[in-house]
Parts: structure tokens; sequence; C-alpha cells
């Protein structure tokens, strides 16, 4: 619902709301806000709050950091669970420079840009639907986070084996007062694993639910005690958390990807877009995938796809068609995880997809039998590629992979890269538990 200045200044006033934070998200994928009183919302609706750049990772240099928050009037929401008196509420911002011009920085303007993009190709929608999954674990007396669940249920399970149910009812309504539309809310595979899926929206208000939503999470776990985790892979041996990322292309109100005439029901834009996926995801993995950890969970065997392969129904393959058509054909890509920067990775997606249309790129042949049971001979012979199988293979593959460094801007990629970089060294040169339990009696 789109809000005016003087609606959002109202509001401020007539629902006793006292802070509100203006938020908006670095390119590491973190949420940050300037909390401002209810005395400042004037001056906010109309872009006059600023905030220090320079202290932002990845942002801008100490000499030129004074940047400009332009809230999003759509995005006003009060947060549910706040105390009744005092409220607090959000907007979602833009980040600009002095000058008035887009920071070229803003994982925002990122996504816009790809927008703009499709647009110009005469698209005029480009529909996300996420399924985000999250660990709940109990807090020691410290309230640290531990790694223990209190949880027996598996798939679909129900409480009382469920311990985590209550508090993902609890986020579900809070989802549902802010204006979310939620389509399901389960039990995952792993013991304390979630899943709460809400309705497809158009990419920018998708990626800006995503941020609300592991907020919602993370909160509403610390209030009852547990801590939220979107980490991909947090305990060996079970599964990790994706998030299979749902798309759509529209054009005049039609779905795109849809042809009733094609055996599969998909239409050669369909196929051109998976095809470009493909082309292009080991290039954008590093964005999808953005973590040391997020090459623990893209392993066989523990249905996380790591091997490149397009299927109209095999959940072994990278990206699957499911099985809805007409206005609900989309396309899903499984490599996904939490983890990463949902403005980014919906922008590097597009991108990947809207040149394989503009390519006329063909997808290889799809994959039905199940890839985690071949061999590797048998995915050569079939022409199956691997996923990166570390963050440094993944920032190489970014870094020759010149339409996603595009899309991501010289400033994104560069500072990017770079932070990434530094993750994976200080991994790569840092003593782990691991090694000591292996090596120190032995040697």
């Amino acid at each position: 619902m789109a809000h005016t200045k003087e609606d959002i200044i109202r509001m401020v006033k007539e629902e006793d709301i006292e802070f509100i934070r203006l938020q908006f998200t670095d390119i590491f994928g973190q949420l940050k806000n300037v909390a401002i009183t209810a005395s400042q919302i004037e001056k906010a609706v109309n872009n006059q709050c600023m905030f220090d750049g320079s202290s932002i990772e990845g942002f801008v240099r100490i000499d030129e950091s004074d940047q400009y928050l332009y809230p999003d009037l759509k995005s006003f929401r009060v947060f549910p669970w706040r105390p009744s008196h005092g409220k607090v509420a959000r907007l979602i911002c833009d980040v600009h420079n002095p000058d008035g011009s887009h920071f070229e920085g803003d994982p925002r303007y990122v996504l816009k840009r790809a927008i703009e993009k499709a647009k110009a190709m005469g698209y005029d929608a480009f529909n996300v639907g996420p399924e985000a999954e999250f660990f709940l674990f109990q807090t020691d007396d410290e309230g640290k986070p531990t790694t223990k669940t209190n949880d027996e249920a598996g798939y679909f399970d129900l409480g009382p084996l469920d311990h985590g149910e209550s508090t993902r009812r609890e986020i579900c309504m809070a989802l549902e007062a802010m204006k979310f539309e939620i389509e399901a809310s389960h039990h995952e595979v792993a013991e304390g694993q979630h899943e709460i899926d809400f309705k497809y929206e158009e990419a920018l208000h998708t990626a800006d639910n995503i941020m609300t939503f592991k907020l919602a999470v993370k909160t509403l776990a610390q209030k009852n005690g547990l801590h939220a985790t979107f980490m991909p892979k947090p305990i060996f041996g079970i599964n990790g958390s994706g998030m299979h990322t749902n798309m759509s292309l529209f054009r005049d109100g039609k779905n795109v990807f849809y042809d009733p005439n094609d055996p599969r029901g998909l239409s050669k834009e369909a196929y051109s877009f998976i095809a470009g996926l493909l082309a292009h995801v080991k290039g954008f993995a590093a964005i999808t995938n953005p973590l040391v950890n997020s090459y623990k969970r893209l392993v066989p065997g523990y249905e996380a796809p790591c091997y490149l392969a397009w299927s109209a129904s095999n959940r072994s393959a990278l990206i699957r068609i499911p099985a809805a058509r007409g206005q609900a054909t989309r396309v899903e890509l499984r490599s996904p995880d939490p983890a990463c920067n949902p403005y980014l990775a919906f922008a590097v997606c597009l991108a990947a997809g809207l040149d394989g249309i503009e390519k006329g790129m063909t997808p290889p042949e799809e994959v039905t039998e199940n890839i985690f049971a071949m061999d590797q001979a048998a995915r050569e012979a079939n022409g199956i590629a691997s996923l990166p199988g570390s963050l440094e293979e993944a920032i190489h593959s970014l870094e020759k992979d010149q339409l996603i460094l595009d899309t991501l801007g010289e400033h994104v990629a560069t500072n990017f890269i770079e932070g990434k970089m530094k993750e994976w060294d200080e991994y790569r040169t840092r003593v782990s538990s691991w090694e000591r339990d292996k090596y120190i009696i032995n040697y």
C-alpha cells in the first residue's frame, strides 16, 4: 500500500510511535539502521537524514563519508513485537550521495538497475518467491547460542516433537501483522530446522521482505530464549539450510515462461532463462553462496544441489521446474542459501537469465535420473559440471564473469571480492579443532 509523506507523519503521531528505524543493507547482506525519534519524521520523509557511510564495511572512505537515506514510503511498517506504548516503526531506505545521485554501492540500487534492464527488454515484472530455511538452537546460561535443538521432529512433523513450533507460529503472526502473505510454515528435514514460505512478489519487494523476515525470525527467537541462524550448514552430517529461489518474468500481466504448446509447458524464453542461469551460475556462486560455510552445504548426499543440470521434476538438479503451469510457471534455482544478500542475489540471477534470453541460449538436455547416484564418469558423459567447491574457487569464478561483475557495478564487485578474499584467508590460515583432534596425538 502506498503511503504519502503526510500519511506517515500522521500515523507516527496518531499511533504513539516513538522511534523510527531507517533501514538499509550493506554489501555483505547485513541489515543496518539509523534510529530517529518521532520528532525527526518530517526530516526523514523529505530525504534529509544522513549517516556516516565510512563506518559501514564496503561503503565509502573516511574522506567522503556523508550519505543520505531516502525512505521508500511503501515500506512503512510498525514492528508488532515491540510494546504497544512507545511503538517502533521502520522505513526501508535507498542510499544516496550528497549531490542526490544514487550511491553505486547500495545493493538495493544494484537490483533496481537489473530490473530496469528487464523493463527495457519489455518485461514489466520479475517475480521471486523464496523458501528460506533456518535453525532454532537453544542458548546457554550466558545467552550464547549452542547447537542443541531439544527437538526430535522431522520433515513436516507437528508438536510436541517440534519445540520450535510455538516460536515459528509467533513469527508467522508477526509477519502477517506486517502485511506478509504466509503460504506455508513447517518443520524441515533436520532437527531444529524450519521453513516459512511467503508469497512471491516483485523482486525488490521480495528482497525487502527477506531482510524483514530475517530480522523477525532472529528477534522473536531471542525473545523466546532461542537463537535463530541462517548459517547454511551449522551442523556436520545433517542437511544445511537453503533458500530455493522461484523466479518468473511477466509481460503485460502474463507469465512469459508458460507455453501451452510445449510438451513441458515451457516457453522459448523459459528455456533461454534456464540456459543463462546455467551459463553464469559458477560466476555468481560467490553472491548466492557467500560464506566459507556455504560450500559445506553444497556437497552430495544432503539434498543440496552441487551439479549443473536442470529438470522438470528431479530434486537433485540445480534448477527445477515446479509442477504448476499457467501464471504459476516458474524456474526454481536451488543453490542459493539464506546467508546471501537478497538484493545482489536476485540482481545476478535476473541478469544471467536475461543474458540467456538476449543471446537465445538453449539449455542442455534435461537430466531426469538422480545425479547424486551417478559417478564422476557418468556425470562427465552427461556433460554435468559442478558448482565451485569452495569460497576461493567461487571468487575466482566471479572475477572471470564479466556480465556478473558489470551487474554488480565496479564499487560493489571490488569491495565484495576484497572482503570475501579476506574472509577466505582468515579461514585458510586458522587452525581448526578438527585439525587438532586429527593430528595433535599422531604427529
